[in-house]
């Protein structure tokens, strides 16, 4: 007899399952913080006429800085920077780069004087090569006068040489008005106004001059 094929095996369809969707809820946009941006001040670079017939131009922003050269009457020249109440500007001649100091009431110039930018005022400041800072600087209130106090800095004959010895530079509240004010003496000590009113806190630096330049400014501990 015929051998009995093998059936073959019926195939088994496995069913896939119904996938079950599960909704995905829509992401909740948060909004975007609101950044509050503080404006960075524009400053201009002003030219400015030397309104006297004579002018004295300075390492420093006072009459107590050192001398750095003159200017004429009439001369137009670039008024690149000022302090920080505009009582005294950072001139140079117009495309130049030496600059120096001169008091702004001095000048002619072609607009505001706040709208220069604000500087540091040993910004062309001359430094001594031969001479340490300052030492023993002290100081003490009485009221609203600072006396700030030094030991008296030696000089080789001719250094001392010129109009003020000493100066202090102060940072202080004066008329309710906290700004930039330097002092200058032929003594070795030097007395600051300093009243009450102002948020800021006051502070100072003392430094001597010679004929060369200035000594490194030691800081002063404001009483």
């Amino acid at each position: 007899p015929a051998p009995i094929q093998p059936s073959s095996p019926t195939p088994t369809h496995t069913t896939n399952p119904t996938s079950t969707q599960t909704a995905t809820p829509a992401p909740t946009s948060t909004p975007a913080p609101t950044h509050t941006f503080t404006p960075v001040p524009t400053y201009e670079i002003l030219r400015g006429k030397v309104l006297p017939e004579r002018a004295n131009c300075r390492y420093g922003p006072g009459w107590m800085y050192l001398y750095k050269y003159g200017l004429v009457g009439g001369s137009n020249l670039e008024v690149i920077g000022r302090t920080d109440r505009g009582y005294w500007v950072l001139i140079q001649a117009i495309g130049g780069s030496n600059p120096c100091w001169v008091k702004a009431e001095l000048m002619e110039l072609t607009g505001d004087v706040m709208s220069l930018p604000p500087l540091e005022v040993d910004v062309v400041q001359a430094w001594s090569p031969y001479y340490a800072p300052l030492t023993n600087v002290t100081a003490r209130r009485d009221g609203d006068i600072v006396t700030v106090s030094f030991a008296p800095l030696a000089r080789r004959a001719g250094d001392e040489t010129i109009p003020i010895l000493y100066v202090v530079e102060a940072w202080v509240c004066q008329d309710g008005e906290f700004g930039f004010v330097p002092y200058g003496s032929n003594f070795t000590y030097i007395e600051v106004l300093d009243e009450p009113g102002c948020e800021q806190e006051s502070y100072g630096q003392a430094l001597a001059a010679e004929k060369h330049g200035y000594t490194w400014p030691v800081e002063v501990i404001w009483p």
